[in-house]
């Protein structure tokens, strides 16, 4: 039973699906870095010069201040404000690439040749000859 197991297992493993999602996920997160490199290095430091500030991480509302026998109850919604900042400027560059790949894509496929005329093996022509003959007759 184990071996069974084990060999199911390995073509699981060995399979495409499997493999192409490893990669898949490796790949986005590599991509990840990127983006969030090209968002907070370079993207919120212009949106924070043309807005006066852009850094929206000390916002917060307390519900409840701590006291001796109990923590203090905070809403940090400033920090849900970056991330849907970092949120909208990645799926706008993400956006973007897209397009920009879907063109690629469209630029190399090329329509397919149109069918060429069948051809026709030599008892087709012989029995297409007769067949017009008979119809003279």
């Amino acid at each position: 039973m184990k071996s069974k197991f084990l060999n199911e297992f390995k073509t699981f493993i060995a399979k495409g699906n499997a493999i192409d999602l490893a990669i898949g996920v490796i790949m986005g997160s590599a991509f990840t870095a990127i983006t969030n490199s090209l968002v907070n290095d370079i993207l919120m430091p212009c949106i924070s010069a043309l807005f006066g500030g852009s850094d929206y991480s000390g916002l917060k509302l307390v519900l409840r201040e701590a006291t001796e026998t109990s923590e203090a109850i905070v809403l940090n919604y400033g920090m849900l404000i970056n991330a849907i900042f970092n949120f909208l400027i990645i799926a706008l560059f993400l956006f973007f690439v897209v397009k920009v790949l879907n063109k690629m894509r469209a630029k190399k496929e090329e329509p397919a040749p149109a069918p060429a005329a069948p051809v026709k093996s030599n008892q087709e022509i012989l029995l297409e000859e007769i067949r017009d003959l008979l119809k003279k007759n």
